[in-house]
């Protein structure tokens, strides 16, 4: 389909600046838009890959009035421009599935009304699948399981008994809930698993990654708050307890017992020790290695994690330790040099005084 500029300028109710007539044949990024496409660009710091992409159009934010092209002023760029996506490469629509009869479903489970599951999901014994619940292909969700209202579950997911999910969550392809925590008893010589009797608990509205696994507690539940969004491939060990609207990025590790107040953000493979707690509004840098409780609303890095400016300034001073290290081999040269000088003259006032 092609669009005008006048007419995309209409629906994302920006400013167009430009020939309105102009039709546009589709929308993609900077990197990869084609003559006749519109892109976006949400920061005047990307005015010169702009000026080198082949878009014919741009959606940019107040205060960016890019040259060469027309462009459309708006409030929220991503907004706008998802928008426009929308338009061009709309969603699939989307038939009523129901009850597949090739689900494996036990007689004792409870399906509320609207639910769908797809073929070949398993749903075992006194299973509680609230209404619009959405259950695709190959997921199994074993015995005393509970999904809330609007959650969606997609393909391959393993929820093992006794897990609790939230209303309108997300659980993505492949991930697994409360699966054994990695505990151990080593007291008798040999490596014994430990009690395995607690649960997983998910709030509203939360997202859970492809391949993220959550193990379950030992007495007690592991718990993701309300809002929380969890990366793929994120591990979140037994009896871990995750706050509020928590944003915990990819390759994430939390060990056993550790926690998180609410609206923290963890950047990419990091790591938490057991037993630690971070703090209401803090963030954790990429890669950190944090061994202790970080305090609210902290911004630490590095391994081991320390605040954000102290783990800066010990990187500046570490790329200065060669130049460092030059000047202390001239300084020692000299030094080598005067003390070099001052035993000859000692000696010169030696032979002087034998001499007299």
């Amino acid at each position: 389909m092609n669009l005008t500029l006048s007419a995309i300028a209409a629906l994302v109710q920006g400013e167009l600046h430009g020939d309105g007539s102009q039709a546009m044949t589709g929308a993609a990024t900077l990197a990869t838009a084609k003559p006749g496409e519109i892109t976006l660009a949400d920061n005047v710091k990307l005015a010169r890959q702009l000026a080198a992409s082949a878009a014919s159009a741009v959606i940019v934010p107040r205060g960016f009035a890019p040259e060469g092209r027309p462009f459309i002023v708006v409030d929220n760029v991503h907004a706008a421009f998802a928008k426009v996506v929308q338009q061009f490469r709309p969603q699939r629509p989307k038939r009523a599935v129901g009850v597949s009869p090739s689900a494996s479903i036990s007689a004792s489970a409870q399906l509320s009304a609207g639910v769908e599951i797809h073929p070949l999901a398993f749903i075992g014994d006194d299973v509680e699948i609230g209404e619009g619940a959405v259950i695709h292909s190959g997921v199994r969700i074993l015995e005393g399981c509970k999904i809330g209202a609007g959650t969606t579950i997609f393909p391959n997911a393993v929820l093992y008994d006794n897990t609790i999910i939230g209303q309108r969550c997300l659980i993505h392809a492949g991930a697994v809930l409360g699966s054994y925590g990695f505990g151990y008893s080593s007291s008798t010589g040999k490596h014994v698993l430990c009690s395995q009797l607690g649960w997983v608990e998910i709030g509203n509205d939360v997202e859970i990654g492809s391949c993220t696994t959550i193990d379950r507690g030992t007495y007690g539940p592991t718990t993701i708050g309300d809002g929380t969004k969890l990366d793929n491939q994120v591990q979140i060990a037994h009896n871990c307890r995750v706050g509020q609207h928590n944003i915990i990025c990819s390759q994430t590790g939390m060990a056993g017992s550790s926690s998180t107040g609410d609206y923290v953000v963890i950047a990419g493979q990091a790591g938490l020790r057991d037993h630690v707690h971070i703090g209401d509004h803090s963030v954790i840098g990429a890669k950190s290695g944090v061994m202790g409780d970080v305090e609210p609303k902290s911004r630490v890095v590095g391994i081991p994690a320390t605040e954000e400016r102290f783990q800066y300034s010990c990187v500046v001073a570490v790329h200065k330790l060669p130049d460092l290290r030059h000047q202390i081999v001239k300084m020692q040269k000299q030094l080598d040099a005067l003390q070099a000088q001052a035993l000859a003259s000692t000696q010169a006032c030696g032979d002087s005084r034998e001499a007299a």
